[in-house]
């Protein structure tokens, strides 16, 4: 489910900050060569979304009405995904509205303590005027004093009068600020408690969700087992995924080498998009990090338990809510629960090579984001009617699986 906008000015700005990052994601994407799916605009990157999800329709409909105890849990893992992908956002926007909650407090601070110096300024030049001259300037100039300091006395007072002119006028500045300050605190504090009331729907949104799970799982769970179990199960799943990635590669055309834009002497290159331009992905083996901490419980090309086939990527074991980190730059092109893989996410990092990532709790990204190395992209979980808790790692190029660990700093 994803939160409501917020309302007036701050959901204005907010909206603002979201269509820059969309745009951000976009030129990244352009950047990686992604020809005619390239997301410039908000529109573009819904009409990309909108092909990834008829891609994603077109392969369930061709594997036919079979359907599997799995299945059961589309909806509620889905769902888990959305409130916990919500609930980052919104923690996020907590955590700026607090930042800029604070700020606002230490210049309206400031702005207090310069009133307060104009203001004791402000008093002690009318009080020495008043008692240095309180004879008048008049009585002044016709007392029979020495008409030259006379006139310096005058002039002092009017040197003294334009300085209290101007701090009267920068006091009065100083308080229009505190007062643009002070409302803009107010704004910002019930901004936050417009999101921490989102943030309590989204949680009780997700504790039902994961009591739906949790009574599915309950009453299939021996179903979900055995179907895993089965070589016809595990080829259909890979066969699923071999079709999702071949389909994707026809919508995310690569940009070949020595077709990279010349760069003007001096110019600045995003990092993401520099991994795409120059087909650094390949320059990265031996240099990658694992995406997730765990125990390796299952290797590439190592036979299932099962039988009939191997392990096309690796199996981490890890404990639920561990971070799920992309292992290079990249832009997402899949991100949605697959048969067999529950909630996965695929990233495209240039020169056809893909990394993919399921079982997933969560997914924190969209189809059309940037991501870069490190970025956290999803949560561990079981999703998919998965036994274990952990990450599925695959990592492809040309649409054909290769061994991750060789390509992983030892």
């Amino acid at each position: 489910m994803c939160p409501p906008a917020l309302p007036h000015a701050s959901g204005q700005k907010r909206l603002a900050a979201r269509m820059r990052r969309l745009a951000f994601a976009a030129a990244i994407a352009a950047s990686l060569g992604v020809g005619p799916v390239a997301a410039n605009t908000p529109d573009e990157l819904k009409a990309l979304r909108a092909r990834i999800e008829t891609l994603k329709k077109e392969i369930e409909k061709i594997e036919g009405d079979r359907a599997e105890a799995a299945d059961a849990l589309k909806e509620s893992e889905k769902a888990i995904s959305e409130a916990n992908r919500a609930l980052r956002d919104l923690a996020g926007e907590k955590g700026v509205a607090q930042d800029r909650l604070q700020d606002l407090g230490r210049r309206s601070k400031a702005a207090g303590d310069a009133a307060a110096d104009r203001s004791a300024r402000l008093s002690r030049l009318i009080h020495d005027e008043y008692v240095q001259h309180k004879r008048g300037y008049l009585q002044m100039l016709f007392s029979g004093e020495n008409p030259a300091a006379a006139a310096r006395e005058i002039h002092y007072a009017s040197y003294v009068s334009r300085a209290q002119a101007k701090l009267i006028d920068n006091l009065r500045a100083d308080l229009a600020q505190l007062q643009r300050l002070a409302a803009e605190a107010r704004d910002r504090t019930v901004e936050l408690a417009e999101i921490e009331t989102r943030q309590k729907a989204e949680r009780e949104h997700l504790a039902r969700e994961s009591q739906a799970k949790k009574k599915v799982l309950t009453r299939l769970s021996t179903q979900i087992r055995s179907q895993r179990r089965e070589v016809s199960t595990l080829e259909r799943n890979e066969k699923r995924l071999t079709d999702l990635v071949e389909r994707l590669a026809k919508l995310v055309p690569q940009r070949r080498p020595g077709a990279e834009k010349p760069r003007r002497p001096g110019e600045k290159v995003d990092a993401v998009a520099e991994a795409g331009l120059s087909g650094a992905f390949a320059s990265l083996r031996g240099k990658l990090r694992l995406p997730s901490r765990g125990e390796l419980s299952n290797r590439f090309g190592s036979p299932r338990p099962e039988g009939g086939t191997t392990w096309k990527g690796l199996f981490i074991r890890a404990a639920g809510g561990e971070d799920v980190r992309a292992v290079a730059p990249g832009r997402v092109v899949f991100a949605d629960w697959l048969r067999g893989f529950g909630n996965l996410i695929i990233v495209d990092h240039g020169n056809e090579y893909l990394s993919i990532y399921g079982n997933n709790e969560s997914v924190y990204k969209q189809v059309g984001d940037a991501v870069a190395s490190g970025d956290a992209i999803a949560k561990v979980g079981n999703s998919g009617g998965n036994p274990e808790t952990g990450l599925y790692f695959e990592l492809r190029h040309q649409g054909k699986p290769f061994d991750p660990l060789s390509w992983v700093r030892q």
